[in-house]
């Protein structure tokens, strides 16, 4: 069910403030994480979706495929509609907008990881989608794109590893045209007592072994699961978007809070 943004009275170790030197549960100087979260990609980039079918059990799938349903992507193509997928290097959630349009929309994923772009080129081409998913390198705090240029914003289990959230909010309203939609996708904050910790257990314990003997190497792969623990929590995250200048800021929990989706509108 979809909850409006409220102010939260939920107390959390997971501070916004925290997030441009949290690289994990590790702290890093002003100005390192970028780099640091640029290396983990480059390391998983060829077996990136491989590796989320087996920690989230093929649910990131289910996930996706549920966002895209609320996005609802016209099918028409009776006028000129793009989304923007930044951090979707691979282009699955690119791939499901157009599939579900009848291939009437266009789609541009920018990512800042080169590696991660090069899978994604290479999937849209053999899906025979080149010509309506293009692939474009660069930064969510810094998108390479003019002001009011997409009717849809989304980004998927990607903006944990921005160094500056606000400042990629900020981007994401300023290159959606008016009346636009961000969509966000990102592991939160389980609320189903004993849920979360099977979750933990499964995410520290199992996750990063698997992705040692999947990968041949399991750092990036505690990173990920000490970033989802780092991240804020939904009514934070809905507040950040607020602030950002979105209305009608929203959220659904989905598999009880292990991933929630953000939606917000530019109006």
């Amino acid at each position: 069910m979809a909850q409006n943004a409220a102010p939260s009275s939920r107390t959390s170790a997971r501070y916004a403030e925290d997030m441009p030197t949290s690289f994990g549960f590790t702290t890093v100087g002003e100005g390192q994480k970028q780099a640091l979260v640029d290396d983990v990609f480059h390391k998983v980039a060829e077996r990136y979706d491989i590796m989320n079918d087996l920690m989230s059990g093929g649910l990131h799938r289910v996930w996706k495929d549920a966002m895209v349903s609320s996005m609802a992507p016209p099918k028409s193509g009776a006028k000129p509609w793009t989304l923007l997928d930044v951090a979707g290097g691979t282009g699955d959630v690119a791939t499901k907008v157009v599939r579900r349009s009848n291939e009437t929309v266009n789609a541009v994923v920018c990512d800042i990881n080169n590696s991660m772009l090069n899978v994604g080129k290479d999937r849209a081409a053999k899906a025979g989608l080149s010509d309506l998913i293009t692939f474009s390198q660069g930064n969510a705090e810094d998108l390479p794109f003019p002001d009011k240029t997409f009717d849809v914003y989304t980004i998927a289990f990607g903006i944990r590893n921005v160094p500056d959230i606000p400042k990629a909010l900020r981007e994401a309203y300023r290159v959606l045209k008016r009346g636009g939609r961000f969509m966000c996708l990102e592991f939160s904050e389980v609320d189903v007592p004993m849920l979360d910790k099977v979750y933990d257990a499964f995410s520290f314990k199992v996750i990063p072994p698997m992705g040692k003997l999947v990968t041949g190497d399991g750092d990036p792969y505690q990173y990920l699961v000490e970033s989802i623990r780092k991240f804020p929590h939904q009514e934070r995250f809905a507040e950040m978007i607020a602030e950002a200048g979105f209305e009608r800021v929203t959220y659904r929990n989905y598999t009880g809070g292990i991933a929630a989706l953000h939606s917000g509108w530019k109006l």
